[in-house]
């Protein structure tokens, strides 16, 4: 990778009339007042990088199932998946993932699978972080079955500054592991719902990567991976 290549990443289509608009407020700001340009400079800057789209190596192997998205693990717990789901009412092992306004929002699916459902809930704008954000906030939700006739679930979750849930996938459609699936604007959080008896190789606190880091392994047997803090 050159040195450009690490600055400069891939912009998503969503991001551009955004772009466009932060530019001419920043046009407008250089001529009323040359500071304000340049503090709407950082802010047109900020917004190339929210919605850039960086490609990403995701890890090949059977039953690997990866972060879909970018940020810090801030929950791991057992939970009952959203009732529009259709995935019953037992509790599975939820791990979510809080997206920052700094951090990169494309979604990617967490594992490869056939889409069963999907399903939008309104709701509130509560800060993503908190535990009942999962029950309150506008959400939507995909159910995927595996090759195994498992199934996983993975919610999308707005937050206290995000918005608008963007989701491009329909039922039916077959995913691949790391596959863009949707994009949240201005911070939200994630949610998988692992299939019974999977447990998750990350720890609350852990950085994330899209499509990349490895969450869990469903082919693992055996209790969560401990970690520490250094």
């Amino acid at each position: 990778m050159t040195m450009w290549g690490t600055f400069l990443k891939p912009m998503h289509p969503e991001g551009y009339r955004f772009l466009a608009v932060f530019a001419l407020v920043t046009l407008i700001l250089f001529w009323l007042w040359e500071p304000l340009g340049w503090l709407g400079v950082g802010l047109t800057v900020w917004c190339y990088y929210f919605f850039r789209d960086p490609r990403r190596h995701v890890p090949l192997g059977e039953g690997l199932v990866v972060s879909p998205a970018d940020g810090v693990v801030s929950l791991i717990e057992p939970a009952v998946p959203p009732a529009e789901l259709g995935m019953g009412p037992e509790a599975l092992t939820r791990v979510s993932v809080f997206m920052s306004v700094f951090n990169c929002h494309v979604n990617r699916a967490p594992v490869a699978g056939r889409v069963l459902a999907v399903a939008y809930r309104p709701g509130k704008f509560l800060n993503a972080s908190l535990d009942k954000a999962s029950e309150d906030n506008e959400r939507n939700g995909l159910c995927l079955e595996l090759a195994d006739g498992r199934r996983l679930a993975v919610v999308q979750i707005a937050g206290l500054v995000a918005r608008r849930i963007l989701c491009w996938t329909r039922m039916g459609q077959s995913l691949r592991t790391g596959e863009r699936f949707g994009l949240i604007r201005f911070g939200s959080r994630l949610d998988v719902y692992l299939p019974e008896g999977v447990s998750p190789l990350v720890a609350v606190g852990q950085a994330m990567v899209a499509g990349e880091t490895v969450i869990a392994d469903l082919g693992r047997v055996g209790p969560p991976r401990p970690a520490r803090e250094e």
